[in-house]
């Protein structure tokens, strides 16, 4: 039987925070972040959200595949961003969708793009649902109908030969493995947001994955994309590599939906590990553990694990107090690894670590548990008064001290302008031999009633930031409606020209995710 998710806060209702729970976080809160919570009031019901009556009737044509019912739209309305819990908290659905499609096949979306395309009815993907940036919200004057692809979600083949699968875009990750795990094979993509968002969200949004070095992003896996547009099918041919012009898969990885909706991949897969190796390792200070990453990431060891988290973010997670802390594995379906690992212990003492016994505290377990909870503690923090989201990057080494320096400078500031005071920590998620992909999260008091525009004023300080010292303004989380702004500064005008062309071309009446990424005359 299917757990039931939240409408409103991260992932599944039986796993939100109980009274016990909550209250051991109130006590232990002042110690970790230095302020006490408070109380934003009591969460919402389904049956406490009103909606206006939708603005687009259903077609007779549509109507197996479309639903205007109350729950349905209120389930499509927001991602999973702070900005998206808090309302959704407040009980603020007012960009809920008119309506919500649940095509089963291409065809299907075929029909639904046919009708909104001449009709002038905006059409948002949605897959799991877990955008961080405004991905699946679309507030606007005329019609929107959201499109859930989680009914297409059977894998089509799955070739062992050549180690590749052609699989829905709408399965989600649990369902994907296990149907991979029948044939002793893996994806291996694990992000955060795992058992709750699907394939075709993870290439729409180039989402970050389980591997910290070599193959980090989702790009990486992906061998071709079936994607219906307003204007006809993107269908690319599946082969291990080609030079034969610009590539039209990398215009569908990170296309947000803005060009079409995916409903189909072929993806890379491979025999699941059956050696792995993992050390955690203390340091004095961050710069240590800072440094013995980056001499790992250009070691050629590509450990499948590299995390750094300085001493807030180690305490915070229970993971070490006053220490950093870097977590090292290795996983492999061919071989031992301890020669590798033994090189990477030899490393990071080489930069001051010390490792610890592995059969005391398992820091890297402790981690995982606590990376694994983090989303379900945000919604509950939330509810607690607490001001509490991330955000991630990715810049050269030689950039990192100068941005690193910037950031806790102007989001510190920030902090101490809208609340008084704040928590601000950081991490590797990813670490590559030219650079790493810093993860912050920023923890203040929230007031009540003035969250959104609390949180506006940090999160404008730290992008800023990010683009004034050369970093990206994302790594892993997307563009969305978010990060629009800073995206368009980021990449060239002649580009952003371009893509307004292609999407002239797919889309040409702007209907499809207006507002993310690029939009077109007359949309």
């Amino acid at each position: 039987m299917d757990r039931e998710e939240s409408f409103w806060a991260w992932g599944y209702e039986d796993r939100q925070l109980d009274d016990e729970r909550r209250q051991q976080i109130a006590e232990h809160l002042p110690a970790v972040v230095g302020f006490a919570p408070g109380d934003a009031g009591t969460a919402p019901t389904l049956a406490d959200v009103e909606l206006a009556a939708p603005r687009a009737s259903v077609p007779t044509a549509l109507a197996d595949v479309l639903t205007t019912s109350h729950e349905a739209r209120v389930r499509h309305t927001y991602g999973r961003a702070y900005r998206d819990i808090v309302r959704g908290f407040h009980r603020d659905f007012a960009s809920a969708p008119d309506a919500v499609a649940f095509p089963t096949s291409a065809a299907d979306v075929v029909r639904v793009l046919d009708h909104c395309t001449a009709n002038g009815i905006a059409v948002v993907p949605y897959g799991g649902g877990t955008s961080v940036v405004g991905g699946v919200e679309c507030d606007r004057d005329g019609p929107v109908w959201s499109l859930d692809t989680t009914r297409m979600a059977d894998v089509g083949w799955i070739d062992e030969k050549s180690r590749l699968a052609s699989i829905g875009a709408g399965a989600k990750g649990p369902a994907l493995e296990r149907a991979l795990e029948a044939k002793g094979l893996t994806l291996r993509h694990f992000p955060q947001s795992f058992e709750h968002s699907t394939l075709g969200g993870w290439i729409a949004t180039r989402a970050g994955g389980h591997f910290a070095t070599l193959y980090t992003h989702i790009d990486d896996l992906v061998a071709s994309t079936t994607t219906v547009t307003p204007a006809g099918t993107i269908a690319t041919r599946t082969l291990p590599g080609s030079g034969a012009g610009p590539s039209p898969d990398r215009l569908i990885l990170g296309s947000e939906g803005a060009l079409g909706v995916i409903t189909e991949a072929v993806v890379r897969v491979r025999p699941r590990p059956s050696f792995r190796a993992r050390a955690t390792v203390h340091f004095k200070t961050f710069s240590e553990a800072v440094d013995a990453a980056r001499t790992l990431a250009q070691s050629d060891l590509h450990p499948s694990n590299c995390r750094v988290l300085d001493e807030r973010e180690a305490a915070l997670n229970g993971v070490a107090f006053d220490r950093a802390v870097l977590i090292v594995a290795f996983e492999s379906d061919d071989h031992p690894l301890d020669a590798w690992l033994a090189r990477a212990v030899e490393i990071v003492e080489g930069h001051g670590g010390e490792v610890q016994d592995q059969s005391a505290s398992d820091g890297a377990s402790t981690w995982k548990a606590a990376f694994v909870d983090a989303p379900y503690l945000q919604s509950a923090l939330v509810s607690m008064g607490v001001l509490v989201d991330t955000f991630e990057t990715a810049c050269t080494w030689s950039a990192f001290e100068g941005l690193h320096a910037a950031i806790v400078h102007d989001v510190r500031d920030a902090m101490k302008r809208v609340a008084g005071t704040g928590r601000l920590t950081c991490r590797f998620t990813h670490v590559y031999p030219d650079g790493p992909a810093p993860y912050y999260t920023f923890v203040c008091p929230a007031k009540v009633g003035s969250e959104l525009s609390q949180w506006a004023e940090i999160k404008s300080a730290a992008s800023e930031a990010l683009l004034a010292n050369g970093a990206t303004i994302t790594h892993h989380h997307a563009v969305g409606r978010t990060h629009r702004p800073w995206y368009q500064r980021q990449v060239p005008a002649l580009f952003l020209d371009a893509l307004a062309g292609a999407k002239a071309r797919v889309d040409p009446k702007g209907i499809m995710n207006p507002g993310v990424l690029i939009d077109v005359d007359g949309a």
